[in-house]
């Protein structure tokens, strides 16, 4: 079962439904205190990093050891295993990889001016196969007049 907890705006520890009390300042801010104790000592303006009990007291003068330890655990150094891809061996990555930035990019470019060409010769063979055909059919048609054509439509 999980139990929907909040923190207490002035000594920072947990509030457990049904616990401590609410207070709403003019500017509509909401303050939820976990006791009476909380709400007299931020009403009196008093500095929750100068009493020894609050967790902001604890948290500037380094007295949470727990939470360092477990934050020391969590950043482990991963090594990074190289591997190939399929279709690629790992020496042909590891080629790529040291190659210069400029040699890269001409080779791009040079792929990309070759795809274009490729596109542009594909697209003039249709030109010139529509133009045939264009051409045959003009032959093709017989000479004379068309029929007149009748008017859609109803009688009217």
């Amino acid at each position: 079962m999980v139990v929907k907890t909040e923190i207490c705006r002035f000594s920072g520890l947990r509030i457990y439904p049904g616990h401590g009390s609410t207070l709403i300042r003019t500017d509509s801010q909401l303050f939820k205190f976990m006791s009476k104790k909380c709400k007299s000592l931020y009403q009196q303006r008093l500095k929750p990093s100068k009493l020894a009990w609050t967790t902001l007291y604890r948290k500037q003068h380094k007295k949470d050891k727990a939470d360092e330890v477990s934050r020391k655990k969590r950043r482990t150094n991963r090594s990074v295993i190289s591997r190939s891809i399929v279709g690629a061996s790992l020496e042909v990555i590891q080629k790529k990889r040291a190659e210069k930035s400029e040699v890269r990019q001409l080779a791009r470019e040079n792929a990309l001016r070759e795809i274009k060409d490729r596109n542009k010769k594909v697209k003039d063979d249709k030109k010139s196969k529509k133009a045939e055909a264009a051409k045959s059919a003009k032959a093709a048609a017989p000479k004379g007049k068309p029929a007149a054509a009748k008017p859609k439509g109803g009688k009217r």
